[in-house]
């Protein structure tokens, strides 16, 4: 488990906890997404790249197709097992090792990118800038993602999140606005910006997928409620999305920081 006093009030998480679900319902980034990295230059052919919080490799396996060599790295050992067996299923070549953002080990020099979406939020700064530092290569890229709905502008997506507050109030990762990355003090003097950006983006859901996506946040199966919580929780936000078109959009936004060597 996982505390930090700055997350959830200092509530512990566990990502491993939800990695099944995780599996099988968080891959819903759209292609738009992943084309806006490649267009920077990041994680195509010729490049090492490696990926920090990769969960169960999401980005590595939907950007395996640029022709980048990935290594995917993740604190939960379940969840590193979900990205291999969801690798291997698609024949692709990615190296993963359970490890956090501060104790990977490689020596200086030894990738192009690295990347950490949807888990910079995490990291300890002081020690995570000097690590990435250390092992890019000479104007290696540091790109930070993140990606999240809107619930100003989707009525889905805010009555979802009041149940997940209803059975979780610590849980803090709701009403996400759109935003940029301020440069991070601990960067200074090891990076420059090379791109900061945000965008509005569209994805998909089922009734099934929606339900699974929330089910598998930090606020419900990532946490340390309890399994009777957690049930009460799903019958009441099945009975919710039952009464939802079978099929339907909600608008995100996405944020992109990515940071040059210097």
């Amino acid at each position: 488990m996982i505390t930090k006093n700055d997350i959830d009030r200092g509530k512990a998480f566990d990502w491993g906890r939800t990695s099944e679900d995780y599996a099988k319902f968080r891959d819903i980034y759209p292609r738009e997404f992943y084309d806006k990295i490649m267009v920077l230059g990041l994680c195509v052919k010729g490049q090492k790249v490696l990926d920090l919080g990769t969960g169960t490799g999401v980005l590595p396996r939907n950007m395996y197709k640029y022709g980048a060599e990935f290594t995917g790295a993740d604190i939960s050992e379940n969840q590193i097992e979900q990205a291999r067996r969801l690798s291997a299923e698609s024949d692709m070549n990615i190296d993963y090792i359970a490890a956090s953002a501060e104790t990977v080990d490689f020596p200086d020099n030894s990738f192009d990118t690295v990347t950490a979406c949807q888990c910079y939020v995490y990291f300890d700064k002081d020690i995570v800038f000097n690590k990435i530092h250390k092992i890019l290569k000479d104007s290696g890229n540091f790109c930070i993602l993140f990606m999240s709905w809107l619930i100003e502008e989707s009525e889905i997506a805010r009555r979802s999140e009041e149940l997940v507050l209803k059975y979780n109030p610590h849980w803090s990762a709701h009403s996400m606005k759109r935003f940029t990355y301020d440069f991070p003090e601990q960067a200074q003097g090891l990076f420059e910006v090379a791109d900061s950006f945000c965008y509005d983006l569209s994805v998909a859901f089922t009734r099934e997928s929606w339900h699974g996506r929330m089910k598998a946040c930090r606020g419900i199966g990532a946490s340390s409620l309890s399994k009777e919580e957690i049930a009460a929780w799903e019958k009441e936000h099945i009975e919710y999305v039952n009464s939802l078109p079978e099929m339907f959009d909600i608008l995100h936004f996405a944020s992109i920081l990515n940071l040059r060597k210097i």
